[in-house]
């Protein structure tokens, strides 16, 4: 039966390949095996009971917890041609009683259900007139009292599979915790063996952490990288959520707000038009989660401390889902862990125990010093082999070499000292760096000894400090009051009895304006996107369920004029290409015609997963290094690992700093942006300073060449020695 669902996987769905796990979880289920199957976001997880629900006999139950969700599912169902519906709350009566017509036909091939429409008499009555094939609950997370996500329905799901014997059960989810796991095998009785558990690891997710400041001006900064793109920012509060959407507004931003406190219309109406390209951005609390399917997210800003972990996985995971890169940027403040600390106390005990614990986790995430990926997918139960991931704050900034910072520790130290330990970072940094603030005045600490011998380093530079001597076991936060307090070890940096080394953040920006994974005619590309956005209208569905955006970007990269190099792309099947392809072909077309473009066949190339590098035993780099020399360019294997060219380039420094020898010898100063009178100067500024550290070239140059630029240029000359 594989084949049959391979046949389906290309035709109906319009991918070449499964991705990992995808082929054994399916397996699994057509041999009527229950199955535990954990996913990241975007993995997915859909085709796992989509292509068996094509190929049983009787119906699949899907146990939805979002109609949003459910709703989004059952369009992008319906447009290639597949029999699905739901029943909840928010279908007309019409509505409702014409899918329950459908359903006594066994004209329905997948249902959607909440949990609680589900356990209603009425529905187990109609249900069991049907022969149910499978079963499957998604998000199974929120079965588990340790799950981010808890829902009590959930725990009553056991009975179903006492109701239908004959029926095999999947459960999905993308954030399950070791405890989760197995909360959710013994709620139910699934064995241990029927697991598969894919890598937590988004490789296309860039991950940074800022200290929160000045949140307002961080927020316009960060979204300043993405012009006409599509982001969500997390706000902890409605109040928080209305406010940032009215400023964001008033700034000339398209936007809308999304939480609770809204109607359940306007809710709906905010949440369509976000979907549907209309608006840019999105301003939601928690509320706005699990029921997004959105591929082209572009990027996720936590202006507030997410409640733990998993959430934050979640959240970060509505970004990126057609595997094209984005940025996930974490506003931290100690401030807003005493506000989480507030709500945790508001639970049960044993409530608080597991929020308290889940909250911990969280924030050394935040103050690692190591790669985001390492602590992330830990707490996931899963070991991180590769250091330097390429696509994190920290791993970016490891150009920057460790310095010594025993002055500015005491400097620090001191003033906490000196102010009586009962302030936060924040005041004791204004006091360092002289702000004439009233409260700086109300407290009379503008008379300290402290005061204003710390203007050397910047407000940020300072926080990213305090958050390494937090880290370096210096000091301690009190969780209740935010005020900082000196250890042991804080007292013999003081003395003069040990040194202290740390990264000094620069100021410059350390994650520019991504570059697009692919070459692609940026016009032709924005032609489609008018094209299709036209075409969802008039059939009142969602962009992407025509064609995502990396199928625009692939038509934009590859000109196809045929249907064998139209069907050779992403997310173009037999279904999709008879029922959307033509337009698109005549504007490709036409549009070639006018710019003398041909036609360009698209290569397949062998994806190389992280799971693949685990399991022959090499880090990520290695493998980049010895397919470079095996006659790899750079751009090839940027396609090839589906990750950005930039990465490629740290991984192939990394190969060569360790003693590696780089063979292969190409022009790589084709991917660089530079003009040749900056590509003069910096390699002048090379050959003065060396190519150990990229700063003192940096300085050089004025800062008018971006890092990324830099180590483009580095390599090169690596490769002419």
């Amino acid at each position: 039966m594989i084949k049959d669902a391979k046949i389906i996987l290309k035709d109906i769905f319009g991918y070449d390949d499964f991705r990992p796990l995808q082929k054994e979880v399916i397996e699994n289920v057509l041999a009527k095996k229950d199955t535990l199957c954990i996913m990241p976001t975007g993995g997915g997880k859909s085709l796992c009971y989509q292509i068996p629900a094509l190929l049983f006999e009787g119906l699949t139950i899907v146990v939805s917890p979002l109609i949003s969700l459910m709703d989004d599912q059952v369009k992008q169902l319906d447009a290639l041609g597949i029999e699905a519906r739901m029943l909840n709350s928010s279908l007309s009566r019409a509505e409702y009683e014409s899918n329950v017509e459908l359903l006594r036909q066994k004209k329905v091939r997948l249902l959607y259900l909440a949990p609680e429409t589900l356990l209603m008499d009425k529905t187990l009555a109609l249900l069991a007139s049907q022969k149910v094939s499978c079963f499957t609950i998604d998000e199974a997370h929120c079965i588990s009292e340790w799950g981010h996500d808890f829902r009590p329905e959930y725990r009553q799901l056991m009975q179903l599979r006492k109701r239908f014997p004959e029926a095999v059960c999947l459960a999905l989810t993308a954030t399950a915790t070791l405890r989760v796991q197995q909360d959710i095998r013994k709620s139910l009785q699934f064995e241990e063996s029927a697991s598969f558990v894919a890598s937590f690891n988004r490789e296309n997710l860039f991950l940074e952490i800022e200290q929160k400041s000045q949140p307002a001006q961080q927020t316009l900064t960060f979204l300043e990288r993405f012009p006409n793109q599509s982001g969500i920012i997390y706000c902890l509060s409605r109040k928080q959520v209305n406010e940032m959407a009215e400023f964001l507004e008033e700034e000339g931003y398209s936007v809308k707000p999304y939480h609770a406190g809204l109607t359940s219309e306007l809710r709906q109406q905010n949440q369509a038009s976000f979907i549907c390209d209309d608006t840019q951005i999105m301003v939601a609390t928690i509320a706005f989660g699990m029921g997004i399917n959105k591929p082209n997210v572009r990027f996720i800003l936590h202006f507030d401390l997410p409640s733990n972990i998993e959430s934050y996985y979640q959240q970060i995971g509505r970004a990126g889902r057609d595997g094209l890169r984005a940025d996930c940027l974490f506003l931290f403040s100690y401030g807003d862990i005493r506000k989480i600390k507030f709500f945790i106390q508001q639970k049960q005990v044993g409530e608080q125990v597991i929020a308290t614990t889940q909250l911990n986790a969280l924030v050394g995430f935040a103050e690692t010093e190591d790669c985001r990926r390492i602590p992330l997918l830990e707490y996931f139960g899963e070991e991180h082999l590769d250091t330097n991931c390429g696509m994190c704050d920290n791993c970016m900034s490891e150009a920057q070499p460790a310095i010594d910072v025993t002055i500015p520790a005491q400097q620090f130290l001191s003033c906490v000292k000196h102010s009586e330990e009962l302030f936060g970072a924040g005041h004791v940094i204004d006091i360092l760096r002289g702000s004439k603030s009233q409260k700086i005045q109300k407290f009379a600490h503008h008379n300290l000894s402290t005061y204003g011998i710390g203007k050397k380093y910047s407000k940020k530079q300072w926080f990213f400090l305090s958050r390494s001597f937090v880290q370096k076991g210096l000091l301690v936060q009190d969780m209740q009051h935010g005020s900082l307090k000196l250890t042991e070890k804080a007292w013999d940096v003081l003395r003069g009895n040990q040194s202290i080394s740390a990264k000094l953040e620069p100021e410059q920006e350390t994650n520019p304006q991504p570059k697009a994974e692919h070459k692609y005619d940026s016009k032709l590309f924005e032609a489609l996107r008018v094209l299709r956005k036209n075409m969802a209208d008039q059939s009142r569905v969602p962009p992407y369920v025509i064609f995502p955006d990396k199928t625009l970007i692939e038509m934009a990269t590859y000109f196809p004029h045929s249907e064998e190099v139209m069907m050779q792309l992403h997310g173009v099947g037999s279904v999709k290409f008879h029922k959307y392809a033509d337009p698109f072909l005549q504007i490709i077309a036409t549009y070639c015609q006018t710019n003398q473009l041909t036609e360009r066949p698209k290569l397949k190339t062998g994806r190389v997963s992280t799971s693949i590098s685990k399991r022959i035993g090499k880090p990520r780099h290695q493998i980049v290094g010895e397919k470079y020399n095996g006659g790899s360019s750079i751009l090839d294997l940027a396609q090839e690992f589906q990750i950005q060219v930039n990465t490629i380039v740290d991984h192939l420094f990394k190969y060569s700093s360790e003693g590696n020898v780089l063979l292969f010898k190409q022009n790589i100063l084709e991917i660089s942006q530079l003009s040749s009178e900056e590509l003069l100067a910096t390699q002048k500024a090379f050959e003065q300073h060396g190519t150990t550290a990229l700063r003192p070239i940096y300085d050089a140059l004025h800062e008018k060449v971006s890092y990324d630029e830099l180590k483009i240029i580095r390599l090169y000359l690596l490769l002419q020695q």
